[in-house]
């Protein structure tokens, strides 16, 4: 006796098509709304949860900025990192550019431009004017 094995493929893909043209057309029949309708509710609530899900990324992304600061920050108390790692700018900006000035001459205003979340841009500005490590102008900052 010999054993023919039959390529069934052909025979499955064609099931797999009529199912799915089955489903098609049963949906179409049985929809409760015309197709306008439907898909202005689908636009709606599509809406609705992108403004839901937009806040809890926006949430998500503010706790996990903090909890990674807080991490470094204990990097940097045990030593792991060198300090000055992260820049931490506190008090009043127009104050630290001031003292900033009478420390280093050759700083301009532009050089000391500051806007919030963009620490490294100032950073980088500083180190090219200064000549010095990123951690050294990090931690000059962060000591005004």
């Amino acid at each position: 006796m010999s054993y023919h094995e039959e390529d069934n493929s052909g025979k499955i893909l064609l099931a797999a098509l009529a199912g799915a043209g089955a489903g098609i057309i049963a949906g179409l029949l049985m929809a409760p709304d015309k197709g306008r309708a439907t898909r202005e509710k689908l636009g709606s609530a599509a809406s609705k949860y992108s403004g839901q899900f937009g806040e809890q990324l926006a949430k998500y992304g503010e706790e996990l900025d903090s909890k990674f600061k807080g991490y470094v920050e204990k990097l940097e108390d045990m030593g792991l990192t060198g300090a000055g790692s992260s820049l931490k700018m506190k008090g009043d900006w127009n104050d630290a550019k001031g003292k900033l000035k009478q420390q280093y001459a050759q700083l301009t205003d532009e050089d000391l431009e500051y806007s919030e979340g963009k620490g490294d841009e100032l950073v980088g500005r500083l180190q090219k004017k200064l000549g010095k490590a990123k951690s050294e102008v990090v931690k000059m900052l962060n000591d005004l």
